[in-house]
Parts: structure tokens; C-alpha cells; sequence
């Protein structure tokens, strides 16, 4: 039997069957697919097309993008990702942000608007999942809103001597939620099953997927899983993601709210200031997860 990962319907998401499906996706596989989510089709197809016009940009031009956060900024292709790029906003919710990252890429008044709107809709769409991810574990006012967003667009530049091989290596999100908006024409997403087994995960046009984090296993104090992914390279040609990152709340350190802390369930991870464990994974080299081994209660 082939496995395939889940599908969360969002205009059934408030009965009681869907809630408990969504925890059980977040428990078994720290992903999703999320179909009726309300953000129109147009809009997705032309955000795609402006983050490849920005993508195409001279390479001068892309290093422009400063990082405001540790890895918020350009990435170019490196030893380890010989064949992936990316462009990166940090707060979506901040026009002065949006600003900055459109001055950076000399992006036009049309481009600025997908983007605005686009991100409008992902950062609310994230607030909503997060919400039915904490009613799922029976946390009725969770609030999400001030969690800052990041933009991530990325582009895989893979040649024929690329197929075969990783287009970006094997790795967890660092934040709490990604909604992620994958190429439906060309498909190489992987993730790992709690057998340690690879998945394929098929494009689905008009569909949107879920990838849980980190920090979504530290809040929930090791209940959700922090999925495993890669993207392998399947044939010569161009592919394009959109990805918007929900972080960790501004207010204070990243743990697990008092509701999932009990007798028996004991809290696993010491308090930490998000930035400092994004700065710890990238300083260890431990892209997968491997870094919250150091902040665990003994």
C-alpha cells in the first residue's frame, strides 16, 4: 500500500472528526495537505509568477536581500545545495518589511500588491491552523496573531547531472508552522514517516501543505511531530516553492503552555528565546531537529 500523508479539509475543520484527524496528522506526521482554504487559485498562480520574475533577478541585485534574523536573508547556492536559491522577508505582517524587501529587489507597484495580499492570506491561514492545532490538544484560546511571519521563496535550478541528487538536504523548520505553496507542475518533496522511511508528496494543484516545526514539538510539549523533509531532484528543469514560516511568539521564551504539563506529562524542554535556538541550529550545523537534544530537561 502507498502511504500518503493526510488531507485536512478546511470547511469541515470545525467539526469534531476533522479536529481529531488534524491532531492525529500532527502527532503521526507533522504534515498536511489543507484543500478549501479560501485563498484563491488566481492569486497563488500570480504570486508564482513575480517570485520567478525576482528570482530571475541578476545575482548582484539578490544579495541585496540582507538577512534581518539569522538565515532570513538571500541564500545562494552552496556546497551542500549546489542547485537551490532563495529570497527571504522577515515579518510578513510589517509594511515597513514588505518596504525594505521590495526597495531591495527594485519590485513593482504590482509585485509589492501580490505579495501584500498573498501574505495577508498565508500569515491568516496560518493564525487558523494554529488555532485548530491547539483546540485539537483541547487549548481553546490559543492566540497566534502576533506571531511573526517569514517569507521564504526558493527556486531549484536543477541541470540534467543534477537528477538523482538532493536539490536541499534532509531537514526540519525551525519555527512553529510552514504553509507551504509547492511547484504543482514538478514534484521531488519527500518527507520521512516515523519509520524512517521517505514519502513522496505529490504536487496537488489549488492545495496548499502544512509542515510542522521545531518549535510546534517544544510547544506541545513532544506531542506533534517535527517533520523530516528534503527535495530530491527528478528531472531537468526549474522548480519554484513559496514557503511562509510561522515563527515563535515575540512575547517572551518558547515552552509549553501550563494546559500540557501535568503529572504525566512532565515538560521536556527548558524555556528559550527563538532566535537564540535558530542561531544555536546554524552554528551546530544541526538542521534536523538534532539541536533541541541540547535544551531537554534531563
Amino acid at each position: 500500500m502507498v502511504k500518503s500523508i493526510p488531507v485536512i479539509d478546511l470547511e469541515k475543520i470545525s467539526e469534531e472528526e476533522e479536529c481529531k484527524k488534524v491532531r492525529e496528522a500532527c502527532e503521526k506526521w507533522g504534515c498536511f495537505r489543507i484543500i478549501n482554504h479560501s485563498i484563491p487559485e488566481t492569486l497563488m498562480t500570480e504570486m508564482k509568477r513575480v517570485i520567478g520574475t525576482l528570482l530571475d533577478l541578476p545575482i548582484e541585485m539578490k544579495k541585496r536581500n540582507i538577512e534581518v534574523i539569522a538565515g532570513s536573508g538571500y541564500m545562494a547556492p552552496s556546497k551542500v545545495n549546489p542547485f537551490y536559491e532563495a529570497l527571504g522577508l522577515y515579518d510578513l505582517a510589517s509594511s515597513q518589511a514588505l518596504f525594505e524587501f521590495c526597495n531591495q529587489l527594485d519590485a513593482s507597484p504590482h509585485q509589492r500588491q501580490v505579495m501584500e495580499t498573498y501574505g495577508k492570506a498565508t500569515h491568516d491561514l496560518a493564525v487558523i491552523i494554529g488555532q485548530k492545532m491547539a483546540q485539537s490538544l483541547g487549548i481553546l484560546c490559543a492566540d497566534f496573531e502576533d506571531w511573526p511571519c517569514q517569507f521564504r521563496i526558493n527556486k531549484y535550478n536543477f541541470t540534467p547531472e543534477a537528477v538523482g541528487s538532493l536539490g536541499v538536504q534532509l531537514h526540519t523548520d525551525s519555527g512553529f508552522l510552514t504553509i507551504l505553496q509547492d511547484d504543482i507542475n514538478v514534484g521531488g518533496l519527500e518527507v520521512m514517516d516515523s519509520s524512517g522511511s521517505f514519502v513522496p508528496i505529490p504536487p496537488l494543484p489549488g492545495s496548499l501543505l502544512a509542515n510542522l516545526g521545531d518549535i510546534a514539538h517544544v510547544w506541545s510539549n513532544g506531542r506533534f511531530c517535527n517533520v523530516k523533509h528534503r527535495v530530491q531532484c527528478k528531472e531537468a528543469t526549474t522548480r519554484l516553492s513559496i514557503a511562509t514560516f510561522m515563527l515563535a511568539s515575540r512575547k517572551g521564551n518558547v515552552e509549553a503552555p501550563t494546559e500540557l504539563v501535568n503529572h504525566d506529562h512532565h515538560r521536556l524542554y527548558q524555556p528559550f528565546i527563538y532566535e537564540d535556538y535558530r542561531k544555536l541550529r546554524i552554528s551546530k550545523k544541526m538542521h534536523a531537529g538534532e539541536a533541541l537534544e541540547l535544551l531537554r530537561i534531563a
